[in-house]
This record gives structure tokens, sequence and C-alpha cells, in this order.
């Protein structure tokens, strides 16, 4: 009796071991969590001096985002609509719109991937959620996204009959948000992958460029044969763009684009939470 007492002592204890560090970890990513989006003075505070620092001395400061964006949509919309034999009224709306909503997607791609790394010398000085610093990058992304979305004015005033503002321009927020989210979501995968595995901002930035092509922003869909365009609503760089440039068009974005976000982020939701409670505790280590 002496002997299977002390065997179930052995297996609780195992038990014990085993269940709650695991709830622990599960608490700690939680809180981690919601004291990032608590904090949201700290990262906006530092999503701004992020500007503020790469435009420091310039006259213009942020706004050479604007103007860089619109000599490169300006010229590509006016070159590629030849090269095309598009009608320039129909195409130039349809770049610049696209061009607008691909740079905040790529941007944010890029930089969630070395957001943990590029901040490790503030991580292991100051005691913060490791969350906040995907949210600095979001938010930095995004600030540099309404600079970019004056381009699209002057598209606007000209092209008045295909680029509209209308009700469908305020589904611009809902777009966002849902970008945001999602960039929180898979940005914090990422940034922790690339804390681990320094390559991978190489490896991301070539599939970045090589998504760009595969993804409709110069070309239009519509290009395809009918029975070839179900391949396009595959790719979910598209819905994430279209979430963009159809408001910025005056355009209800297409239900299938909500439904295909809407797998993305759920699948980004769980995912997430695994690997953030699993290896939350090693990042630590790995900067």
């Amino acid at each position: 009796m002496q002997t299977e007492s002390t065997f179930f002592d052995e297996a609780l204890a195992q038990q014990n071991t085993t269940t709650f560090p695991q709830r622990t970890q599960r608490q700690l990513a939680f809180t981690d969590i919601i004291e990032g989006f608590l904090k949201w003075r700290v990262w906006l505070m530092l999503a701004y001096q992020d500007l503020k620092l790469r435009y420091r001395r310039s006259v213009l400061g942020p706004f050479w985002i604007t103007i860089s964006m619109a000599v490169t949509v300006y010229s590509m919309g006016y070159l590629y609509s030849h090269l095309f034999h598009t009608d320039l009224q129909t195409y130039f709306p349809f770049l610049v719109s696209g061009m607008i909503a691909w740079t905040l997607i790529s941007s944010l791609i890029t930089d969630v991937t070395e957001a943990l790394y590029a901040s490790d010398g503030l991580i292991k000085q100051i005691k913060l959620p490791y969350c906040l610093y995907i949210q600095r990058v979001v938010v930095r992304n995004i600030i540099a996204f309404f600079h970019n979305i004056i381009v699209i004015i002057p598209i606007i005033i000209i092209y008045h009959q295909v680029a509209k503002v209308n009700l469908y321009t305020l589904l611009l927020v809902p777009g966002l948000l849902l970008i945001y989210f999602n960039a929180l979501v898979y940005g914090l995968m990422l940034s922790m992958i690339g804390a681990r595995y320094r390559d991978l901002v190489q490896v991301i930035k070539n599939l970045t460029q090589v998504a760009f092509f595969l993804t409709p922003v110069m070309w239009n869909p519509q290009i395809l044969p009918e029975q070839d365009r179900f391949i396009v609503m595959l790719n979910p760089f598209y819905s994430f763009v279209e979430l963009i440039r159809a408001p910025l068009m005056g355009a209800h974005p297409a239900w299938a684009t909500f439904a295909m976000v809407a797998v993305i982020t759920l699948i980004g939701m769980v995912l997430c939470l695994k690997m953030f409670t699993r290896y939350r505790a090693r990042i630590i280590y790995w900067l």
C-alpha cells in the first residue's frame, strides 16, 4: 500500500508540474497582449519618435514619404497604361490606390519581422510587453500610410468619374482596423521567428517582391480568362489590398474579400496564441 500511495503521489506531482506551468505561460501571454494595448501612450510615442528621427534635419520631414510615393505612382501610371494599352482614366486610379495599399502591407510585413531584435537594446533594459514593440511598428507604418493617402487626392479630382468620395469611402476605417489587427497577430509570430532566425528578414523581403508581381496591384484581374480569376481570390494579399483600394475608389469591397480576410484572421489568432504561449519565455534568449 505504501508503494501504491507513493506511485500516486509521484503521478500527481508530475501532473502538477506539467499543468500549472502551461497555465502560467498562457496567463502571461494574455497579460502581455492586454498590457501592450493598455500602454498605448508608450507605443504611440515610440512610433512618432521613429518617424521624427528618420526625417530629422529635413525641411519637409515625413512629407518626403508623400513626395516619393507621388513620383513613383504618377510615373508608373503613365508608363504602364501605355504598356498595357489601357485607358488612362480607368488605370490611373486603379494603380495609385493599389500602390498605396501595397506599400502599407509590404512595409508592415518586412518591418514586423525585425520588430523584436531591432529593439533588443530596449527589451534588455526595460521590462515592457513584447506586444508593445509590434504595436510600435504597426502604428508607425499606419502613420506613413496617412501621409501617402494624400497622393490620391489629385487623382480623385481629375478622374472623379472613376475614383470618387462617397459613403463607401468610410469603409476604409474597418478595412484599416482589419489590417491593423492582422498585422499585430501575424507580426507577433513573424517577429518571434525573426528573432530566432535572422535570415528570415531577407527571405520575407524576397517573397514580398515576388508577391507584388503575383498580386493585382499593377495589373487588373479582369485581363485573366474568366475561368482563371478564382486564383486571384485565393491570393490573401489581394484581399487586403482590396480592403483599401475599393474604398479609395468609392466602391464596396466584394463580400468574398471580407470572407477571405475573416478566415485569415481566425487562423492567425489560433496560431499566434499557441505560438506566443509556448515560446514567449524564450524570446529574451534569442535576442
